[in-house]
């Protein structure tokens, strides 16, 4: 038995009418019976092409401001009758029911009057009641009911028609309703976190799900839900990569810290700096982050806070890196970095990010504020003897910046705002320390007078003495060990600074 159904009637009742016409037209060239409402209605009518009023059938005009239109027997039985179920089709005829093959429905814009500011009456205004229930009912009647539940699939629609003579498959017609359950249930989303003041409750519907090349290994499936040109235009380069997007996002989050300084230069690898630094030209704070870390910098990821010009992109151009990222960049900068064929060249753009961090966990999710705690000279308490010098206190705020973006347990020394080495993702915060100083001087770094952050607190005074015998001269750590003292007197003995911000920033 063919499933394929032709269409011979259609309800159309959308706010965009963007799209629309082609299929209006297509479906009149099919005689295709036309039933409509409002400003839907009046546009069909413009084009020249009859249309059956709803009122017409439901003896019952538009009411309460446009509020209830289509919320009627006549309507929703034309929609949901099972054309092979014996009583639906003799109610139909008892009760003078219009049979109605396809609804084309779009939504009144919820989330676009949310994001414009709008009054609270306004809002409410843009729930859609009507379409929401005619999207439903067609798409659980989809054996029998074509829907079309958004402007997104007026092109596909209208192409499945067109080749098919106004018919579908019952495959198509399963497609087009999942694809308006994921309308609707993404619609709904939007209106529940609107109201919900709950935050026990977490609800998230994203759409537009990119496909990458594999996981985190080739063996894995990747896949990415966002909006990334929203917050990048791409100038050059292959597709990124799941690992490049998280490299990526861990370098978006830490050049924020440093969006209204100096020209600042960050590389990263596997999520964490490598080398930055802030110098008065991009070019020198490329060329001193580099030097933080130049073997691991191959086939990192790039990123600045100010504009790359040429001078710091023929620099650039001599290392291999996967991806360059600028707020902005000269045109004969770009060209130079689009040298490289597979170099991935990206424009930031200054977009907010969400204020939740979500991850799966065990069988499902944790959530969190995003840690938007940025250490700086107003949090830090001195409990020395010895107060860090203004340079000093520079630095321990650019090392504390760049620790806060480092996997736990974490240990970043740093001088003259440049990394000079860290140890990162350590089990033993000593372990931490020790690989720093060990990798420092692996690329000939002096740490005599150069400072060091904690991501938390020091349990024992085993890494400042760790710090002071290495040439550290000014410490900031979060405080709070019930042990803290001892550490506090083996810098009053020793002569080095301390201070404490009250504020810890894990990042596992």
């Amino acid at each position: 038995m063919s499933t394929a159904k032709t269409i011979s009637s259609a309800l159309i009742s959308v706010f965009s009418k963007d799209g629309l016409e082609p299929i209006v037209q297509k479906l009149h060239e099919h005689g295709v019976t036309l039933y409509s409402t409002g400003g839907t209605e009046t546009f069909i009518k413009d084009l020249g092409i009859p249309v059956v009023p709803v009122e017409d059938v439901t003896s019952y005009p538009s009411i309460l401001g446009g509020r209830v239109k289509t919320l009627h027997p006549k309507v929703f039985g034309g929609i949901l009758n099972r054309q092979d179920h014996e009583g639906d089709v003799q109610q139909m005829t008892e009760y003078n029911i219009p049979q109605i093959d396809l609804v084309i429905v779009d939504l009144y814009p919820f989330e676009k009057t949310v994001a414009s500011g709008a009054s609270e009456a306004d809002i409410i205004e843009k729930i859609d009641i009507g379409g929401i229930s005619l999207i439903r009912a067609a798409a659980k009647n989809f054996k029998d009911t074509v829907i079309v539940a958004s402007v997104d699939d007026y092109a596909l629609f209208l192409e499945t028609i067109t080749n098919n003579n106004c018919a579908t498959t019952l495959e198509e017609r399963r497609l087009f309703a999942t694809k308006a359950f994921h309308t609707s249930s993404h619609y709904d989303t939007a209106i529940f976190n609107y109201f919900n003041t709950n935050e026990t409750y977490y609800k998230e519907s994203v759409a537009n799900g990119q496909v990458l090349r594999y996981g985190e290994n080739p063996h894995q499936k990747g896949f990415f839900f966002g909006e990334f040109d929203k917050m990048f235009s791409k100038l050059h380069g292959k597709e990124l990569s799941y690992n490049n997007l998280l490299d990526v996002d861990a370098a978006v989050n830490l050049i924020a810290e440093f969006k209204n300084d100096a020209p600042t230069f960050a590389i990263l690898k596997h999520n964490n700096a490598c080398g930055i630094a802030t110098r008065e030209t991009v070019k020198e704070a490329y060329l001193d982050a580099l030097a933080g870390d130049p073997t691991s910098a191959f086939g990192g990821v790039l990123i600045t806070n100010t504009k790359i010009d040429r001078a710091a992109a023929e620099e650039i151009t001599k290392l291999f890196c996967e991806v360059v990222i600028a707020p902005a960049y000269d045109d004969d900068a770009v060209a130079i970095l689009e040298e490289k064929k597979n170099r991935i060249i990206l424009v930031q753009h200054d977009v907010a990010l969400p204020e939740k961090q979500v991850r799966t966990c065990l069988n499902g999710l944790l959530v969190q504020d995003r840690d938007n705690i940025t250490d700086n000279k107003e949090h830090f308490k001195t409990v020395t003897i010895t107060a860090p010098t203004e340079q000093e206190v520079e630095d321990l705020v650019f090392a504390s910046k760049v620790c806060k973006h480092t996997k736990s347990n974490t240990i970043v020394f740093a001088k003259n705002k440049q990394l000079l080495a860290s140890g990162t993702g350590e089990t033993s915060r000593v372990d931490a320390l020790r690989h720093a100083v060990e990798k420092a001087g692996s690329f000939n770094f002096s740490l005599e007078g150069a400072v060091m952050a904690s991501d938390a607190f020091f349990p024992f005074p085993d890494c400042v003495e760790l710090a002071k015998n290495a040439g550290i001269t000014a410490v900031v750590q979060p405080g709070g060990s019930i042990k803290d003292e001892l550490s506090i007197n083996y810098c009053n003995e020793n002569g080095v600074s301390m201070v404490f911000t009250g504020t810890r920033h894990f990042k596992h």
